[in-house]
């Protein structure tokens, strides 16, 4: 899965040091947050970066490269920062939450099982469906022409670069197998990103003792 993953040139265009390290992770065993991933949250929110880290403004000005504006809508690491106490989701959904705001940087999390080819990290054409919610029911969306989304064959699975995931692929108690995206701009290191990574697959194993583990660096670092 994670071999077909690909960042298209218009985006590496836009930002040249963007990287993301995608992360696949098979047989898990989520469940709901419990004292553990509570532990986690909470550790997480006394050592988050705050929001005017540089890691996070990085975010900031790639947003507005693609004409977003991010104080409407904001990166995901510079919405969690500012939400604290940490929101309680599942044992998957907190340990990646936790691992964010430590090292501010985004994470998306997406259920394999609902995927539909690779995943691949586009300027949008606008008339890609989103699956979303309004007011509680069932709606679907489009992104904005030029727009830098994440999506597969079916559509987009994550606007405005890590803004908002779509319903379909969220990750829920019942996921098993998922992708992981985690996302560096400069000023953040290779190194940093490596790190950030093998924290989550630490707290994944820990919800997971025999979970399976592949990653793969796509970016400056990855030679791709």
């Amino acid at each position: 899965m994670i071999d077909d993953i690909r960042v298209d040139p218009s985006v590496t265009s836009l930002r040249p040091d963007f990287a993301v390290l995608a992360m696949g992770v098979y047989g898990l065993r989520n469940g709901p947050t419990d004292d553990r991933s509570r532990a986690w949250l909470a550790e997480a929110a006394r050592d988050a970066v705050p929001a005017a880290d540089p890691r996070i403004e990085a975010w900031r000005e790639a947003y507005r490269a693609f004409g977003a504006k991010p104080q409407r809508t904001r990166p995901s690491v510079d919405a969690l920062v500012r939400r604290m106490p940490l929101p309680e989701i599942n044992l998957v959904v907190d340990a990646y939450n936790a691992v964010s705001v430590r090292h501010g940087l985004p994470i998306g999390g997406e259920d394999l099982g609902h995927y539909e080819g690779p995943a691949r990290l586009v300027r949008a054409t606008g008339d890609e469906p989103f699956e979303t919610t309004d007011r509680g029911e069932p709606s679907v969306d489009h992104p904005e022409i030029g727009e830098v989304v994440w999506r597969d064959d079916h559509g987009v699975t994550c606007r405005r670069w890590n803004w908002r995931q779509c319903v379909r692929t969220r990750i829920t108690e019942e996921t098993t197998d998922a992708l992981f995206l985690l996302e560096r701009l400069e000023p953040m290191t290779i190194g940093e990103l490596t790190a950030a990574g093998e924290e989550l697959a630490g707290l994944l194993r820990a919800v997971s003792p025999g979970a399976r583990v592949e990653t793969r660096i796509i970016g400056p670092a990855g030679g791709e």
